[in-house]
């Protein structure tokens, strides 16, 4: 057997020992969270205050997307375990954030919230920059929600009405289960069935 033989098999038995794409997990608990919470902000629900709101963004936000980003560290992906797993915290946070204002029973400020926001668009607009080299429809989701997130800020420091952020979630999770479904159908056809759009930037 030849070198390149060997590098062949070589290469097919590392790629065989890969995890599955762990993408459509990790954007379908972003999209089921992002619409339990952009409904709570849009006034379709109850308020976003409420207690059953707790497990939606607690094991699809968080746990889906924690469980996507550690199998993207394991397949090489920087971006989507970076990504992942900082939404997935940042969920967590939001979930504890619920606890304690529904059960608490002490007095906070809620601008500390306002803040946190303030530092995951921090990481959301690199994230936006580095998803220039990803799919399109990753760049327009990140997007998206800058814009979500922007609006939460201004509602929790300057009182601003929570429709924008509300609306721009909402907007979030279709294109979310839009890209859940490419990826779905893509990989399974072994082609392109549902367009995903090429990196813009290719350096």
């Amino acid at each position: 057997m030849s070198k390149k033989d060997n590098d062949t098999d070589t290469t097919m038995q590392t790629n065989t020992q890969l995890p599955a794409e762990p993408a459509a997990l990790g954007l379908t608990g972003l999209a089921v969270a992002a619409l339990v919470i952009g409904s709570g902000y849009m006034g379709l629900t109850s308020g976003i205050d409420k207690v059953l709101m707790i497990p939606w963004v607690l094991f699809f936000g968080a746990c889906a997307q924690l469980i996507a980003g550690l199998f993207d560290f394991k397949r090489n992906n920087i971006f989507g375990a970076t990504v992942f797993t900082i939404y997935a915290m940042a969920m967590f946070a939001i979930s504890l954030t619920l606890f304690f204002t529904i059960f608490g029973g002490v007095t906070f400020d809620i601008a500390h919230y306002g803040f946190g926001l303030i530092a995951i668009l921090t990481f959301t607009l690199i994230a936006t920059v580095a998803s220039l080299m990803a799919h399109k429809i990753l760049l327009v989701i990140l997007i998206v929600v800058d814009v979500a997130v922007v609006g939460l800020i201004f509602h929790y420091l300057a009182g601003a009405p929570t429709l924008i952020g509300g609306l721009f979630l909402i907007f979030t999770s279709a294109l979310s289960f839009y890209a859940v479904a490419g990826i779905l159908l893509n990989t399974m056809a072994g082609k392109e069935i549902l367009p995903l759009g090429l990196p813009i930037w290719k350096p």
